[in-house]
């Protein structure tokens, strides 16, 4: 027998009725019918060829066959237990990988994965620069960000508004040329010049500081560098599309340290 075709079903219900040498006992263990016990228990005698049990004037007993197999049973499902508790092992991992885009964990992530690090010190962090989509699998991610218009078909949560604000350095001109960026690349729909193009917002900010011309960049990219005062807000935040959204598949969502710092970054 194949080992993909094995009857893991029939052979967790041997095991519970043979030890309790009752149909109606192993029903109650196993949340199901004293009927669908039997049935689970024929279909697998018709699948090995053997009968498991006899009936006797005492009740149930386990025929040569089903005891000579019983041990190596029980067995392997004490080895399923184990690789399901060395699996679940890995939510307890102090390893994260996360995939951001350079500017946004130069900006905002780095400090508050080291205030979420100051609290627990034994934690680890793999980063993966990305500025669009990454797949989970390859890259052994547990979270990813993206500056995107909602969580497409992961798990996520939006970490700020999708607001954007045009920046600009101190005692700058409010006419200032653009500085465009792959998230903003034509200002005013083209109708300001752009003087000065960069890679991403951070750059975009960064170039706004030194003197460049102003940037319209997501707020919660340039909020620092608006309270450091290295650039001044011209007019306040306009509603966009998109936003920085913290997203993974399911699995990953649900583990338990994956939840630890979901819960520490959208309360940061």
């Amino acid at each position: 027998m194949k080992r993909t075709h094995l009857p893991l079903n029939g052979l967790r219900v041997l095991d519970a009725a043979a030890r309790h040498l009752s149909f109606t006992r192993a029903a109650d263990e196993l949340a199901v019918t004293p009927a669908a016990v039997g049935q689970q228990i024929r279909a697998l005698e018709d699948l090995l060829g053997v009968v498991l049990f006899r009936r006797t004037s005492k009740g149930l007993e386990l025929t040569d066959e089903a005891l000579a197999g019983l041990d190596a049973l029980r067995e392997g499902f004490l080895r399923f237990e184990e690789g399901v508790q060395a699996i679940q092992a890995g939510q307890s991992s102090h390893v994260y990988t996360i995939a951001c885009p350079r500017d946004f964990f130069a900006a905002w992530l780095s400090p508050r994965l080291a205030a979420f690090r100051s609290q627990n010190p034994q934690l680890r962090f793999f980063l993966v620069g990305s500025d669009g989509n990454v797949d989970f699998t390859e890259a052994n991610l547990d979270l990813a960000v993206r500056w995107a218009e909602g969580p497409g078909d992961l798990e996520g949560i939006a970490l700020g508004a999708p607001e954007m604000v045009t920046v600009v350095a101190p005692d700058s001109p409010d006419d200032a040329p653009w500085i465009g960026w792959p998230g903003d690349p034509a200002p005013d729909g083209g109708v300001g010049e752009v003087q000065f193009s960069v890679g991403d917002a951070g750059t975009a900010i960064s170039a706004a500081a030194a003197g460049l011309g102003r940037a319209r960049v997501p707020l919660l990219l340039a909020q620092g560098a608006i309270d450091s005062g290295k650039v001044v807000a011209l007019g306040g935040a306009e509603s966009g599309r998109r936003s920085y959204w913290l997203v993974a598949p399911l699995p990953q969502w649900r583990q338990k340290k994956v939840k630890a710092l979901i819960d520490a970054l959208s309360h940061a």
